[in-house]
């Protein structure tokens, strides 16, 4: 089968690492993809935005299977104009992509099928907005309803920040629309689902690290690292998600004529209590991806077609017992400006099958890798628990010679000091 892959960042390196590992794989052909996918299939010099050629691509070249990595194209209906043209796509359809594209048309639907989640009110303006916060004091949280790239929530600390978060989101944007929520405490987690409108198969945990800085210091990012699976979420606190927040989402889909196809991406917050939905993405997530692809055992091809034809019933995904974890490699500047175009020495020292480098910010020129992008590498390992995958992970960062670019140094520092505790 020829399959084709959309996006150019770590999750989309990760996907086509795994896809062409599958027997389904014929050809596999990835737009735009990065300077480390060159060596896994043809890249097409498509437009991702342009839909008709897309299709038109698909059809000439015989695609069974279009796999769509980022959240953008799936609001913009890619996946729709694939099936009406009868090409099997994995990513939900536009309507079904509101739940990443507007955290109102999400926190409204948790109202009507009670689903966990935080208390919240939802404005368009800015001085609504503000006289809110002047009545719920921080810390709260305040999120753009809209896609920001994993970067548009801010976890409020002080009145000050939530009022400077709000004029981040009405700048340039008078018609925007924010969420201010209540602040939930508690652990951080993130559950996966493949689901085909009715059913959803249970696709692995991790924990993501979104601060900049050591210690979860500094703004958010798109990410700085993570690891599966995550230690909080047994199998006791995964059927709850699955029962309490995943069935009644697909219910309300299904009964809304939009039903949920693709890969649900669950964030969490775990407390006491147990989980509460923080917010729904409708793709992987990004770097969360890649430690999933590390410990998938599995065909994933397989699983995505069976995603795609609404055959999802019996399936089952197979993982290895060890700990992936992944360290990001971003430029200097990051998440502010940055400069593009260094060159990244040293990775063809890394020969070691128990590590992974995904590329997400590279352009191959000739034999050389520049780096062009924010988060630019995912050094990913796996080790039978998180300590070993977190040394190897960062003895294979010390191998790649790039003085332009930076990385935390405790990405798993959660798990690790649980083994601590229990060993």
């Amino acid at each position: 089968m020829n399959i084709l892959l959309i996006g150019s960042g770590g999750r989309e390196h990760a996907l086509a690492w795994a896809m062409v590992r599958s027997p389904l794989c014929t050809q596999l052909h990835i737009a735009p993809g990065n300077g480390g996918t060159r060596d896994l299939g043809i890249h097409p010099d498509l437009d991702i935005d342009d839909h008709g050629a897309i299709v038109g691509y698909a059809r000439q070249h015989d695609v069974g299977l279009v796999v769509i990595g980022p959240e953008a194209p799936l609001v913009a209906g890619l996946a729709d104009d694939l099936r009406a043209a009868g090409i099997d796509v994995f990513g939900p359809s536009a309507e079904a992509a509101q739940l990443e594209g507007s955290k109102t048309f999400t926190k409204q639907l948790c109202d009507r099928m009670n689903i966990p989640t935080a208390a919240y009110a939802s404005f368009s303006s800015h001085d609504a907005a503000r006289d809110h916060l002047q009545n719920n004091p921080a810390p709260i949280v305040v999120k753009a309803d809209g896609l920001a790239a994993g970067k548009g929530v801010t976890v409020a600390m002080s009145d000050e920040a939530a009022l400077a978060a709000l004029e981040a989101v009405f700048t340039g944007d008078a018609e925007a629309t924010v969420v201010i929520e209540q602040f939930l405490s508690g652990e951080e987690a993130s559950m996966f689902f493949l689901c085909d409108g009715t059913t959803a198969l249970p696709f692995g945990s991790a924990q993501d690290h979104k601060r900049v800085g050591d210690g979860d210091t500094g703004p958010n990012t798109g990410g700085m690292g993570a690891y599966s699976p995550a230690p909080i979420v047994d199998e006791a606190m995964a059927l709850r998600v699955q029962r309490e927040i995943v069935e009644p989402t697909l219910q309300g889909m299904s009964e809304d004529g939009r039903p949920f196809r693709g890969v649900l991406f669950v964030g969490l917050m775990i407390d006491a209590d147990g989980p509460k939905l923080i917010e729904f993405n409708v793709r992987f997530g990004d770097p969360e991806c890649q430690v999933l692809m590390m410990r998938l055992e599995s065909d994933l091809v397989s699983l995505l077609l069976a995603c795609a034809r609404g055959d999802l019933a019996g399936q089952s995904a197979e993982w290895s017992k060890d700990t992936a974890l992944t360290v990001v490699l971003a430029a200097e500047g990051y998440p502010g400006s940055y400069e593009k175009g260094s060159l990244i020495k040293g990775l063809p020292d890394i020969h070691d099958e128990t590590i992974q480098v995904f590329h997400a910010g590279t352009q191959r020129v000739e034999k050389q890798i520049q780096a062009v992008g924010g988060r630019v590498l995912n050094v990913t390992a796996l080790g039978a628990n998180a300590t070993q995958a977190q040394q190897r992970a960062y003895a294979a960062v010390d191998r790649i010679d790039w003085p332009e670019g930076f990385c935390r140094r405790d990405i798993g520092w959660r798990a690790v000091e649980r083994e601590k505790h229990d060993g």
